[in-house]
C-alpha cells in the first residue's frame, strides 16, 4: 500500500525539531505511527490524548511508537486514545509489520511487544499474517480479580437480574484482556451503552475489551467490540483472535474462522499443533506528515 493523500496541518516548515508520523489503519481501526528508533521523544499521556483527539489533533484509536529492539526487528509500543499504555494491538501489528518488511526488504519480520516477540509475514496485495502466540486462559493470566475455574463461561451479566441483556461471557487474553458475549445477533445490543460499565467492572483489574459475537456457521463469526480506552472501533484484531478462541472452547466453531467486523474481515486460525493464534488481514497507509508543534507542546513532549 502507498500513501494516498497528504494532510496539511498548517504553515509549519520542516526543521530539525520536526517529528514525522504515518497515519495507518487496519480495517478502519486507525493509528498514528511515530518512529522513535532514531528520533526519540517522550509521549506522556497528555501528548497521546492531544494527538489522538479527533476534533483538535490528528485523531486515532491508538498511537504507536516504533522503538529499537535487541531481540526483534522492532519494538512496538502502544497507547490507547485515552493515554493509557497497553500491551497488544493486532491491527497495529499488521501495519508495523508492513512498514518494517519494506525497510528490511524481506517479508518475514519480528515485532517485540511488552511480553513476547511476534512473528509476521507481509505478503502481497497489502495482506499481513501475525502469529499472536498462545492465548492466556487462566484467570490470573487474563487477569481476573478472583479465581475462576472455567474461563470459557464466567458468571457476569449486564441488565436486569431476571432478564439480562448479556451474560456468561468467555474471557481470554491475547496480550490484553477480552470478554466475549455470544448473542443471536450483534445488532440487538447498544454496545456504546453497555460497553463502558463492563469495561470498568471490578472483575477486571486492568479493565477489559468487551465484545459481542454472533455465530453464523462453523467457519464464520460476526463481531463488534468496545475497546478499553478507545471505545467503539471499526475493528479490533485481538478481539477477533479472542472471539475465535472463545467460540472454539464452547464448541461453536472450527479452529479456522472468518471474523466479520464493522470494518471488514479477518481470517483467524487457532492452530492445534502449538496453540498459537494466527491473524491474517489487510493494512493501509493513509498519509504521512509532520506532527504539529502545538500537539507535542500539549503534553510537554521532550527529545530524549
Amino acid at each position: 500500500c502507498v500513501a494516498i493523500e497528504s494532510k496539511n496541518f498548517g504553515s509549519e516548515t520542516m526543521d530539525e525539531n520536526a517529528h514525522r508520523f504515518r497515519k495507518m489503519n487496519g480495517l478502519g481501526n486507525d493509528f498514528v505511527v511515530i518512529d522513535r528508533r532514531t528520533d526519540n521523544i517522550r509521549l506522556p499521556g497528555d501528548t497521546v490524548r492531544a494527538i489522538a483527539n479527533r476534533a483538535t489533533g490528528i485523531g486515532c484509536d491508538q498511537l504507536i511508537a516504533l522503538d529499537p529492539s535487541t531481540d526483534a526487528d522492532v519494538f512496538m509500543r502502544i497507547w490507547n486514545a485515552d493515554g493509557g499504555e497497553v500491551g497488544a494491538c493486532g491491527n497495529a501489528a499488521r501495519c508495523v509489520a508492513a512498514v518494517v518488511a519494506s525497510e528490511v526488504g524481506r517479508p518475514s519480520v519480528t515485532i517485540e511487544t511488552d511480553d513476547q516477540v511476534l512473528e509476521a509475514y507481509a505478503g502481497e496485495n497489502g495482506i499481513v499474517t501475525i502469529d499472536m502466540g498462545a492465548p492466556r486462559l487462566r484467570w490470573d493470566e487474563i487477569p481476573l480479580a478472583e479465581a475462576v475455574h472455567d474461563t470459557s463461561r464466567i458468571e457476569l451479566q449486564a441488565g436486569p437480574i431476571d432478564a439480562p441483556a448479556l451474560h456468561s461471557p468467555g474471557v481470554v487474553s491475547v496480550g490484553n484482556p477480552h470478554a466475549i458475549f455470544f448473542l443471536r445477533s450483534v445488532d440487538e445490543i447498544a454496545l456504546d451503552r453497555i460497553g463502558p460499565p463492563l469495561e470498568h467492572h471490578p472483575l477486571f483489574p486492568e479493565r477489559a475489551n468487551i465484545s459481542i459475537a454472533q455465530v453464523i456457521d462453523r467457519s464464520h463469526l460476526r463481531l463488534r467490540t468496545w475497546e478499553r480506552g478507545a471505545g467503539l472501533t471499526r475493528a479490533c484484531g485481538t478481539a477477533a483472535c479472542a472471539s475465535a478462541v472463545a467460540a472454539v472452547r464452547r464448541g461453536l466453531t472450527d479452529r479456522k474462522v472468518t471474523v466479520r467486523l464493522p470494518g471488514g474481515d479477518l481470517a483467524i486460525e487457532w492452530r492445534e499443533r502449538d496453540d498459537h493464534v494466527l491473524m491474517t488481514g489487510p493494512y493501509a497507509l493513509d498519509y504521512e506528515d509532520t506532527l504539529p508543534a502545538a500537539l507535542l507542546a500539549a503534553g510537554e513532549a521532550q527529545r530524549v
